[in-house]
Parts: structure tokens; sequence; C-alpha cells
């Protein structure tokens, strides 16, 4: 037996360069690592010249240990592997090799004689990948390498698209997850954000002799930038409004918020709503056109912000039935009288927040007259055929619950307008009524 035989072989290939449609086999060859083991020198060193000259780069062994050693040491694309060696067989080292690696992690060609089908036989089901015959045919040899290094290179491809797929399934769900948890977090904030905007709504309405109310409010969205109140200012007097600010949204509903703590008399002695007349005499109410004016000048404009906001706001005084009122760019109030015509209250002005000076109006209420305040998601309502239900309808419907119940009616129309848009609401919608009684 000839001594161990482990000189690399590294022969640059001459032939010209594959075009990149064929890259697959160009690849094979330039970056594969062949072990060659045969204890006959000659085919040894023939097939390592044969190999060497189409690009791959060869190591030799001798015998079973040499190559055994040679795996330990370094790593190799392929073995082309003798069944009948001395000392240690091609069957034992074969063995060896398929305890650490699988057929496509390590592909093995058996090389043997034509009579020792059997070990071909027993090699196959011990994990070689192939066979070849001696006396050897170099091109049938070298074809059933190229075949099995592309079919290695193949699946580790693909095991290699498989573990990033994985990992970038894993990073997605972790994404996912985390997403999740932030949405979750997000509308938990959302939920207590609507609950204290909810807080600023009338809890209960205010029992005022002479005077009855009813409200209806319909956010667009998980926030509104629509608000209304109901406020007992003395025991003559009792104000209420409805604003909209412009747009949608957390920062629409901060304004309107921001809007609705100043419009308020809780416990505040510098309430907008209020006036001191002088230092010995209690509290009035301020005038509406003041109140529209100093709530401008609370909320001006603000280049960044961009925001203003609409209101109509009236002061009811009870022993004589007089509504004194001021719309900052507001839609028009409604007067229904008991017998159902109808009167547009509209004072006009521009909107808080963009304006300066504000004009207020007075009228005088009889007994059944009904005013309806309201934000333009009512009359701006769009049906599926991009109709708006327009102030003659609103004032139709109003006309036709002259004789039903405050709370109906408001209820009823609320019911007319989300059936309008068939349940796609695209702004706040807003209703405040008043019964003099």
């Amino acid at each position: 037996m000839e001594s161990a035989d482990s000189t690399v072989l590294a022969i640059a290939e001459n032939e010209p360069t594959a075009p990149v449609a064929q890259t697959q086999s160009a690849h094979c060859a330039a970056s594969s690592c062949i072990l060659l083991v045969d204890d006959n020198a000659g085919s040894r060193n023939l097939l390592a010249i044969a190999l060497t000259q189409k690009g791959y780069l060869v190591s030799t062994a001798a015998d079973g240990a040499t190559a055994l050693a040679l795996m330990q040491a370094q790593r190799f694309d392929m073995v082309l592997l003798d069944v009948n060696m001395p000392d240690i067989s091609g069957l034992h080292v074969l063995k060896q090799i398929r305890q650490r690696f699988s057929p496509t992690e390590l592909p093995v060609i058996m090389t043997t004689g034509n009579d020792q089908s059997a070990d071909i036989v027993q090699a196959l089901g011990m994990g070689a990948n192939d066979y070849v015959t001696k006396p050897l045919d170099f091109a049938v040899t070298i074809a059933r390498i190229r075949t099995h290094l592309q079919l290695k290179y193949t699946v580790e491809h693909v095991l290699d698209l498989e573990t990033r797929l994985t990992a970038r399934n894993i990073e997605l769900e972790t994404a996912n997850a985390e997403l999740r948890e932030n949405t979750r977090q997000k509308l938990i904030e959302l939920q207590t954000a609507a609950r204290v905007q909810a807080a600023f709504l009338p809890t209960s309405i205010p029992r005022i002799r002479g005077a009855r109310f009813a409200w209806a409010f319909e956010p667009c969205q998980e926030l509104a930038g629509d608000s209304l109140n109901i406020l007992v200012l003395d025991p003559q007097n009792v104000a209420f409004y409805v604003l909209d600010v412009t747009g949608h949204g957390v920062a629409a509903a901060l304004l309107a918020v921001a809007a609705t703590r100043i419009l308020s008399v809780a416990g505040d002695t510098d309430s907008i709503l209020l006036t001191k007349p002088g230092d010995d005499l209690p509290l009035e109410p301020e005038r509406p056109a003041e109140v529209a004016r100093r709530l401008n000048l609370k909320l001006a404009w603000k280049p960044g912000a961009e925001q203003f906001l609409t209101l109509f706001y009236g002061v009811f005084n009870r022993p004589t039935r007089t509504l004194t009122y001021v719309s900052a760019g507001h839609p028009a109030a409604i007067r229904i009288s008991s017998a159902g015509t109808a009167c547009i209250l509209d004072g006009g002005g521009l909107p808080i927040g963009i304006g300066e000076g504000y004009q207020q109006q007075c009228v005088r209420l009889d007994p059944g007259d009904r005013v309806y305040l309201y934000s333009d998601g009512i009359t701006e309502a769009m049906s599926p055929t991009r109709e708006m239900l327009g102030a003659d309808r609103l004032i139709e419907q109003l006309r036709a619950g002259a004789r039903a119940t405050l709370d109906a009616t408001v209820s009823n129309l609320l019911h007319q307008v989300k059936s309008w848009q068939e349940g796609n609401i695209r702004d706040d919608i807003s209703i405040l009524a008043m019964e003099v009684e």
C-alpha cells in the first residue's frame, strides 16, 4: 500500500467563462472542494488532474485513515471514495461520514470494479449518493460529480431560504405582536380619552322651570370634534351651546375639550360665561357676544395648529322667555312653533379663532316653541348616492315631530340622519333642543 498523499491541487480552468444564465455549474466548479480517496496512485492522480482542469479544488488520500483525518481538518463539498482499500475499507469510511453528514450535506460517490456489485448495493444502502465503475470514464465521472454538486447547492440554497424565511417570519410575528400591543394600548388610550370627553357632556339634564332640554351626540370616530352642554347660570338663566371643531381625530378633540373647559361655570369665578357688575353685586350671565369675543381671544388662530371652531351659544331667560344668542360661523338654529311653523335663527359671524367682533341677537319665545341647535354633521350628512340631507329635510323632520315629545323628536332625528347615511357616518352628529313650557 502506498503512503498517504494529501497534496492539494488547484489548476485554473482554461475554458471560457459561462454566461450568467449558466452560472450554477460554474459556481460548483469554482468553489467546490473534492476529496479523492483511492489507494491506486495512478487512478487517483489521473482523476485529480482531470478534475483540477475543470476548475475543482482537489485533495487526495491514499487510505481511509488519511481521508478521515482530512475531513476532521477541513471542509469538503464531495467525496469520491474507493470501495476496496486495505486497513480501513471504503464502506467503513462511508459509515463514519454518514455519522457526521447527511447525503445532501456531503455527497459521496463510490468507485468500484465491475465485479463488486454487492459492495455497491451495500454502499447505497449506507447512504452513498452514487457510484462509478473502474476503469473510470472521466466524462461520465465528471458529469456525475457536477450533477450531485448542483443538487447539493440547490438543497443548501433552499434550506438557506427556509432559514431566512423562518427568521423573517419570526421578525414579522414579533413586529406584529408589538403592533398589536401598541394598537391595544392606543385603543385603551383612545377609550380613556373618549370617556374624559364624554364627561364634559351633560351628565343629567338640569330641571329648569319653564324650559326642558334634550340632546343627542354621535361621534364619527373614537374621539369627537363636537361638543355641547347645558349650564344653569342662575335661577333665572340657563345657557346652552353646540360647538364644532374643524377636522377630526385627536387634534380636533383636544380643541373641543379645551373650548368646553373654557365654556364652564362649575367652581370657576373667572368663567367667561359670567360677569360681576360690581364689587358687592352677585355674578350675572355674560352677554353671548362677549362670551364669543373672549373665547376667540383664548383660542386665537395658531399657524401650527390651523384649527378653528364654530359655535352657537344662547342664554334663555325664564321670566321673560327671551333667548339671547350669538352664532360664530355655526349652522343656524331652527325655531319650531307648537303649530309646526319654522323660523331660522341666524346670527352670522366668523368662527372662533379667526373672528374679531361678534353680534348677538335676541328673540322672544312663545310657550310650546322649540329651538334646535345642531352641527353640520346633520345637514351635510351624505347618502350612498352622495346627496346631502340638507336644511330643508331637517326642517321638515322637525316640523313632523312638533307634536311628539322633545326627547322623541331628538331621538327620531338622530335615527333619520344615521339611516340617511346607511351607517356610514363621516362627521360628528350633535343635536341640542330646548322647549319653552
